[in-house]
């Protein structure tokens, strides 16, 4: 089993992300941070929460960062993931409350107590990890692998024409990893893009009849309604979390291109990630998936 930390912005697809890795033997999930990103840090908080309770998973949740490295925060995304991050889906208040530590520390001291031991997953804004890292630089020789759900290099954006979601919430974090030497992947919009959950999928999970399935298809049902608004005709939606999930299960579903990637921090292209033949530190960017591969894999194990 792969020690895993999972770090989330939770909304739709990090809960589907979430599930995904919880019940996946390959991996151990350690823990789950937080930041803001698809809501404000108590609410993708609470959700992480309100997804492990209805896994019905214990895991301890850190939560992290509320606000970018150095700019405002933005409107949060509540036309894709709704006004709660979760389809409007959020009942009740968890049971189960957040650790009194926070994320970065958590990084930072689980890193050190199990050097070349961790990989971390970050499927949300980068700012947990960016500030990791400034606070603790030794971790960047000691972490196995980050991969990273973020990014556009070769494609167009999904926020701007230049730029996807979580990189253009704080363009500063991820500069600041991207060029720290971490041994990063980036499962970007060039391969997320391709993996398409039907929706025909959403009536044989409410076939199955059980609280989480019919939440998780209430709750991907409103995501669907959204990729509708800006994808009409596509009949279901991007599994862009879940694939990084994915990558570090199976990493035969993609294949990777070393390149030193530059995030553009001013003007018009601001959080364009540009992919450079020259120049260190080099990254694996995702370039090709074998979507059918992976979708079949993530529905064998979503329940």
């Amino acid at each position: 089993m792969k020690p895993v930390i999972l770090d989330v912005d939770t909304g739709i697809d990090d809960a589907l992300a979430i599930a995904y890795a919880l019940n996946s033997p390959e991996l151990e999930v350690i823990g789950l941070t937080t930041c803001f990103g698809n809501g404000p840090i108590e609410y993708t908080t609470r959700n992480t929460l309100v997804v492990l309770e209805k896994l019905g998973k214990i895991v301890p949740v850190y939560a992290g960062a509320d606000k970018p490295l150095s700019r405002p925060t933005k409107e949060f995304p509540t036309h894709v993931h709704g006004e709660d991050g979760l389809g409007n889906r959020v009942e009740k208040a968890p049971v189960m409350e957040a650790e009194s530590e926070g994320a970065v520390d958590y990084i930072i001291n689980q890193v050190k107590q199990r050097p070349h031991e961790i990989t971390i997953i970050a499927v949300g804004p980068l700012t947990n990890l960016a500030l990791a890292v400034q606070k603790e630089p030794e971790i960047v020789s000691l972490v196995k692998e980050v991969v990273i759900m973020g990014g556009a290099v070769f494609v167009k954006g999904n926020v701007t024409p230049y730029s996807e979601a979580n990189v253009i919430t704080d363009p500063e974090a991820a500069e600041c990893v991207f060029s720290s030497g971490l041994p990063v992947t980036v499962v970007g919009l060039d391969v997320t893009m391709q993996t398409l959950l039907p929706n025909v999928v959403l009536a044989d999970w409410r076939a199955l009849g059980t609280d989480v399935s019919n939440f998780f298809a209430d709750m991907t049902s409103f995501y669907m309604q959204a990729y509708e608004t800006f994808h009409p005709g596509i009949g279901g939606c991007a599994l862009h979390d879940p694939l990084a999930v994915g990558v570090v299960i199976d990493p035969s579903f993609v294949k990777r291109e070393n390149w030193n990637v530059k995030v553009v921090l001013k003007g018009e292209e601001v959080g364009r990630t540009i992919a450079h033949s020259e120049g260190e530190p080099k990254i694996q960017v995702c370039t090709q998936v074998e979507a059918d591969n992976f979708l079949n894999h993530f529905l064998g194990r979503l329940f």
